[in-house]
């Protein structure tokens, strides 16, 4: 049975973590799904089309993973691509609770839909976006945080300005 598993967030933008998590994703499914949700409540600092293609950038090289942006129900997204597999990431405790109940929401909206949480290797444990997006506003380091592509066309749009 060929499983796909859906991979959603916000990736404003994708760092290590979120990439850590690809890879051990793509070991556990015969398909990965990155979905990359529009979130404007969350007033993202790049555009859903920005993040859409740096994801892309990001996992070029890895097989059976494929990138889309949505802007509905994430269980809706899963059915209608056929993933019956939800994964979420947790780095500490605080987030524990967060996804617990997100997990559970989903659940509840499709009882054929499981989550599997997946922590990060330990180096990449503290990397979130949020910390990188406060950084670039501060013009800080973030090459060891972010995929290399990433990192580029990041630098690239620092000559313009970042929103």
């Amino acid at each position: 049975m060929h499983k796909i598993a859906l991979y959603p967030g916000t990736f404003d933008p994708i760092t290590n973590g979120h990439f850590d998590i690809i890879e051990r994703g793509i070991r556990l499914f015969d398909e990965v799904i990155i979905a990359v949700a529009d979130s404007q409540e969350k007033k993202p600092m790049f555009t859903l089309q920005e993040r859409v293609d740096m994801v892309k950038l990001a996992v070029r090289d890895l097989e059976r993973v494929t990138v889309v942006g949505f802007d509905n129900l994430t269980v809706e997204l899963a059915n209608t691509l056929g993933a019956t597999v939800l994964i979420r990431g947790l780095r500490a405790v605080s987030d524990f609770e967060f996804e617990l109940q997100l997990g559970y929401l989903n659940n509840s909206l499709d009882p054929n839909i499981e989550t599997v949480y997946l922590m990060p290797k330990l180096k990449h444990a503290f990397i979130s976006s949020s910390i990188v997006r406060n950084l670039l506003k501060f013009n800080g380091k973030t090459e060891h945080l972010l995929p290399s592509p990433v990192q580029d066309v990041i630098g690239s749009m620092k000559s313009c300005t970042l929103r």
